[in-house]
């Protein structure tokens, strides 16, 4: 069937329809990432290992199939992190990749402050539960989880009360 032939036997909205749909149908094909998955990284324990890093402190990260327990330093993540805005942004990870109280987090951290830390057991999540499950990579990368957090405090400089602020102006 030709342009004009087409154009003449279209007589009302629903032949439009048709031939949108037939149109389709042969010119998109399914996109289909040729992205090969990598490999699921486990140890002998069945757990994914990964270290997450914010500001000064340090996570290590251990993952694996639960109930949704969340250890940290030996502690229960509701006696650890006792504000709920951090143990917020610790679970943030499974929320996006869809995985809420399913994988149990084992973590220590040192270094930093709480929020620190907070955002380093996050990391260290994304990273242990993208090598547990290969497949989730693309939504935690998607959502900015993947990637360190590289803002750290400014060290103070001689001659100045701060990083940057100095002492205050004295007339007299």
């Amino acid at each position: 069937m030709s342009d004009t032939e087409t154009v003449q036997s279209l007589a009302d909205l629903k032949d439009l329809g048709e031939v949108a749909v037939a149109d389709s149908a042969e010119t998109i094909a399914p996109v289909v990432s040729n992205a090969p998955l990598r490999a699921q990284e486990i140890d002998a324990q069945g757990r994914a290992y990964a270290t997450g890093r914010r500001k000064d402190a340090v996570a290590r990260v251990w993952v694996k199939p639960g109930t949704g327990k969340v250890i940290i330093n030996g502690r229960d993540q509701e006696v650890y992190f006792a504000r709920p805005t951090l143990r917020l942004v610790i679970n943030q990870t499974f929320q996006v990749a869809g995985r809420d109280g399913q994988y149990d987090v084992i973590a220590t951290v040192k270094g930093g402050g709480l929020s620190g830390q907070a955002g380093a057991v996050k990391h260290g999540i994304a990273q242990a539960l993208s090598k547990y499950e290969p497949a989730l990579r693309a939504a935690v990368k998607a959502a900015g989880f993947l990637t360190r957090d590289s803002r750290v405090v400014e060290r103070k400089k001689y001659g100045r009360a701060k990083a940057r602020r100095s002492f205050q102006f004295s007339k007299r």
